[in-house]
């Protein structure tokens, strides 16, 4: 009998609670079972379980040994897992986070060409401009556009976009064109508390990235009503310039300050930390990943 096959036994009895109950879970006689944890105990030279006729607990070494040995299982099913989806069609349903900003424009063709390409996929879109928890509420994979902060995600970058400081042509005319990022200190501004800078805008000048602080009655939690603040002459706005392209082209609103643009910011597609990746959320970001890169190729970039 392997050690790994122990280990698994060892493990179950664990998490089952008892030997007979394992010993159910896994069809097998509780004989065997109990001879399986024996022979690892005397494998390892060190008792791993308490045992009384009517109860049975963890030694401290059985609960060190339990803790390691279930993050091994672990990794060895992520792996055969990561074998066989490596030779295999992805499929399966994949949960997908993604800001309606953007999924409600290139973003969202995106997604849904890559449902097109692959029939075995079935997916669960959710446009929404919170942070979600993708652990705790089954989330395959978050598209986001703000610096990764949790050390437990892993961030794959899929493409740049603009930033830009926009107003209405009436409340310019009113407060006056800024000429350096400091004058919008004294002038009406529109905050999105969904982005991390809030209140203190960036700026580059001279290569060097600054904050100004800012302020306004009008308080927001998407780019898109940003805009729509702005084009109602309630304040200056910081946005992407994607969502306000249309608005610049046609004199809605007019950028200023542009010589002091924040460098571009960039989109990032966002999953947990996980040894091996499976197969549906690897061919998923290496689609966003080329669909992106074709689009700046083509001279389309956000």
């Amino acid at each position: 009998m392997d050690t790994l096959t122990r280990m698994k036994t060892f493990v179950e009895v664990v998490e089952a609670g008892g030997f007979s109950a394992a010993a159910r879970k896994m069809g097998r006689s509780k004989a065997l079972i109990s001879k399986y944890v024996r022979e690892l105990e005397d494998e390892l030279g060190a008792r791993l379980l308490n045992r009384t006729t009517r109860t049975l607990s963890l030694t401290e070494v059985g609960q060190g040994y339990a803790r390691d040995a279930t993050e091994i299982l672990q990794r060895i099913e992520d792996l055969q897992s990561s074998v066989g989806d490596a030779h295999a069609a992805p499929r399966g349903r994949l949960k997908v986070s993604a800001p309606r900003t953007f999924g409600d424009g290139e973003l969202g063709r995106a997604i849904m060409e890559f449902v097109v390409s692959e029939p075995e996929i079935s997916l669960e879109l959710h446009l929404e401009d919170r942070f979600v928890d993708l652990v705790d509420e089954g989330f395959d994979v978050a598209i986001r556009i703000s610096t990764l902060t949790d050390s437990s995600l892993i961030a794959r970058r899929l493409s740049s976009f603009r930033i830009a400081i926009v107003v209405s042509p009436e409340l310019l005319a009113q407060y006056g064109r800024p000429e350096t990022p400091e004058d919008l200190s004294g002038k009406p501004c529109v905050i999105d508390s969904n982005v991390a800078y809030r209140t203190n805008w960036p700026f580059m000048i001279d290569g060097e990235r600054i904050s100004v602080p800012v302020k306004g009655r009008v308080e927001v939690d998407s780019p898109n009503a940003a805009r729509q603040a702005a084009l109602a002459g309630l304040g200056f706005a910081i946005v992407p310039h994607l969502v306000v392209k249309d608005d610049l082209e046609a004199g809605r609103l007019i950028a200023v300050l542009e010589p002091y643009e924040p460098a571009s910011a960039a989109i990032h597609a966002v999953y947990p930390h996980r040894r091996h990746l499976s197969g549906k959320v690897r061919s998923f970001i290496d689609f966003l990943v080329k669909w992106f890169d074709k689009k700046t190729s083509e001279g389309n970039p956000c």
